[in-house]
C-alpha cells in the first residue's frame, strides 16, 4: 500500500485526531460563513425543483433547460425575499 503525502509526514496515531481537528475547523467555519452553505442548500433543492420541472413541460424542454429554468426560479425567489427584507428592514443593511 502506497502512503500518501499527508499520511508519510503524521504517525498513523496522529491521523485520527488530525482528521478529527480539520472536520471541527470546517464546521466552525461554516458557522461564520452561511453562503456557501446556503449555495449547496440551494443547489440540492434544485436536484429536486428541475425533474418536477421537466415532468411538468411534458418533455418539451431538455433535461438541462429543465435544471436551468428551475435554477432561475430559485433565484427569482430568492432574490424577492432579500428585497423584501431590505424595503422593510433598511436599518439592518
Amino acid at each position: 500500500m502506497k502512503l500518501t503525502p499527508l499520511q508519510s509526514k503524521v504517525p498513523s496515531a496522529q491521523l485520527p485526531l488530525q482528521i478529527i481537528e480539520t472536520l471541527i475547523d470546517m464546521l466552525s467555519e461554516w458557522r461564520r460563513q452561511k453562503l456557501p452553505l446556503y449555495l449547496f442548500l440551494g443547489l440540492c433543492f434544485n436536484l429536486v425543483l428541475a425533474p418536477a420541472v421537466f415532468a411538468a413541460t411534458g418533455g418539451d424542454l431538455t433535461r438541462t433547460q429543465a435544471y436551468w429554468l428551475a435554477a432561475l426560479g430559485l433565484v427569482t425567489v430568492a432574490l424577492a425575499i432579500y428585497l423584501f427584507f431590505v424595503m422593510f428592514v433598511p436599518e439592518r443593511f
